[in-house]
Protein backbone atom coordinates (compact mmCIF):
# COMPACT_ATOMS: atom_id res chain seq x y z
CA UNK A 1 0.00 0.00 0.00
CA UNK A 2 2.86 2.40 0.83
CA UNK A 3 4.53 1.66 -2.51
CA UNK A 4 1.29 2.33 -4.40
CA UNK A 5 0.79 5.62 -2.55
CA UNK A 6 4.42 6.63 -3.13
CA UNK A 7 4.11 5.93 -6.86
CA UNK A 8 0.90 7.96 -7.05
CA UNK A 9 2.72 10.86 -5.36
CA UNK A 10 5.68 10.52 -7.73
CA UNK A 11 3.32 10.46 -10.72
CA UNK A 12 2.06 13.89 -9.63
CA UNK A 13 5.64 15.20 -9.39
CA UNK A 14 5.90 15.10 -5.60
CA UNK A 15 9.32 15.99 -4.27
CA UNK A 16 11.33 14.04 -1.71
CA UNK A 17 9.12 10.95 -1.60
CA UNK A 18 10.26 8.86 1.38
CA UNK A 19 8.73 5.87 3.14
CA UNK A 20 9.78 5.48 6.76
CA UNK A 21 9.34 2.23 8.68
CA UNK A 22 8.05 3.47 12.05
CA UNK A 23 6.62 0.12 13.22
CA UNK A 24 9.25 -0.30 15.96
CA UNK A 25 8.70 3.26 17.23
CA UNK A 26 4.90 3.56 17.05
CA UNK A 27 2.10 1.13 17.73
CA UNK A 28 -0.48 3.12 15.78
CA UNK A 29 0.99 2.65 12.30
CA UNK A 30 3.66 0.77 10.36
CA UNK A 31 4.92 3.43 7.97
CA UNK A 32 4.97 7.13 7.22
CA UNK A 33 4.95 8.31 3.63
CA UNK A 34 6.45 11.79 3.31
CA UNK A 35 6.15 13.89 0.18
CA UNK A 36 6.18 17.58 -0.61
CA UNK A 37 5.21 20.08 -3.28
CA UNK A 38 6.00 23.75 -3.90
CA UNK A 39 2.39 24.99 -3.85
CA UNK A 40 -1.00 24.24 -2.28
CA UNK A 41 -2.64 23.17 -5.54
CA UNK A 42 -0.03 20.49 -6.12
CA UNK A 43 -0.26 19.30 -2.48
CA UNK A 44 -3.98 18.76 -3.03
CA UNK A 45 -3.44 17.08 -6.41
CA UNK A 46 -0.98 14.64 -4.83
CA UNK A 47 -3.46 13.94 -2.03
CA UNK A 48 -6.24 13.25 -4.54
CA UNK A 49 -3.98 10.98 -6.62
CA UNK A 50 -2.97 8.93 -3.58
CA UNK A 51 -6.57 8.52 -2.47
CA UNK A 52 -7.64 7.46 -5.97
CA UNK A 53 -4.80 4.95 -6.36
CA UNK A 54 -5.46 3.31 -2.97
CA UNK A 55 -9.19 3.13 -3.72
CA UNK A 56 -8.34 1.31 -6.94
CA UNK A 57 -6.52 -1.46 -5.06
CA UNK A 58 -8.34 -4.81 -4.86
CA UNK A 59 -8.92 -4.20 -1.13
CA UNK A 60 -10.07 -0.56 -1.68
CA UNK A 61 -8.21 1.36 1.00
CA UNK A 62 -9.99 4.47 2.27
CA UNK A 63 -8.45 6.85 4.81
CA UNK A 64 -9.99 6.66 8.27
CA UNK A 65 -8.98 10.26 8.83
CA UNK A 66 -8.07 13.18 6.57
CA UNK A 67 -6.79 16.51 7.77
CA UNK A 68 -5.50 19.69 6.19
CA UNK A 69 -7.24 19.47 2.82
CA UNK A 70 -8.88 22.84 3.22
CA UNK A 71 -5.62 24.79 3.64
CA UNK A 72 -3.51 22.60 1.36
CA UNK A 73 -0.30 23.22 3.29
CA UNK A 74 -0.04 19.84 5.05
CA UNK A 75 -2.45 17.06 4.20
CA UNK A 76 -2.49 14.00 6.45
CA UNK A 77 -4.16 10.79 5.27
CA UNK A 78 -4.45 8.07 7.92
CA UNK A 79 -4.87 4.56 6.50
CA UNK A 80 -4.06 2.82 9.84
CA UNK A 81 -1.19 0.78 8.31
CA UNK A 82 0.36 3.88 6.74
CA UNK A 83 0.06 7.57 7.47
CA UNK A 84 0.63 9.85 4.50
CA UNK A 85 2.05 13.36 5.03
CA UNK A 86 1.94 15.62 1.97
CA UNK A 87 3.48 18.94 2.88
CA UNK A 88 4.12 22.25 1.23
CA UNK A 89 7.90 22.55 0.79
CA UNK A 90 8.06 25.28 3.45
CA UNK A 91 6.20 23.12 5.99
CA UNK A 92 8.44 20.17 5.24
CA UNK A 93 11.54 22.24 5.92
CA UNK A 94 10.10 23.82 9.07
CA UNK A 95 8.67 20.69 10.72
CA UNK A 96 11.48 18.41 9.46
CA UNK A 97 9.70 15.08 9.94
CA UNK A 98 12.60 13.46 8.08
CA UNK A 99 14.96 14.62 10.81
CA UNK A 100 12.53 13.86 13.63
CA UNK A 101 12.23 10.22 12.50
CA UNK A 102 15.82 9.87 11.24
CA UNK A 103 16.44 6.80 13.43
CA UNK A 104 13.75 4.86 11.59
CA UNK A 105 14.81 2.81 8.58
CA UNK A 106 13.55 3.82 5.17
CA UNK A 107 11.64 1.45 2.93
CA UNK A 108 13.14 1.59 -0.57
CA UNK A 109 10.97 3.27 -3.18
CA UNK A 110 11.95 3.49 -6.83
CA UNK A 111 9.83 5.60 -9.14
CA UNK A 112 8.85 3.29 -12.01
CA UNK A 113 9.12 6.20 -14.48
CA UNK A 114 12.79 6.66 -13.60
CA UNK A 115 13.74 2.97 -13.83
CA UNK A 116 14.22 2.66 -17.63
CA UNK A 117 16.40 5.78 -17.80
CA UNK A 118 18.66 4.56 -15.00
CA UNK A 119 18.99 1.03 -16.35
CA UNK A 120 19.83 2.37 -19.82
CA UNK A 121 22.87 4.28 -18.61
Amino acid sequence: MAQTAAQAAADKKAEGVVILDVADQLVITDAFLLASAPNERQVLAISDAIQESLLALPEKAKPVRREGERAGRWVLLDYIDIVVHIQHTEEREFYALDRLWKDCPTIPFHDRDLQPAESGE
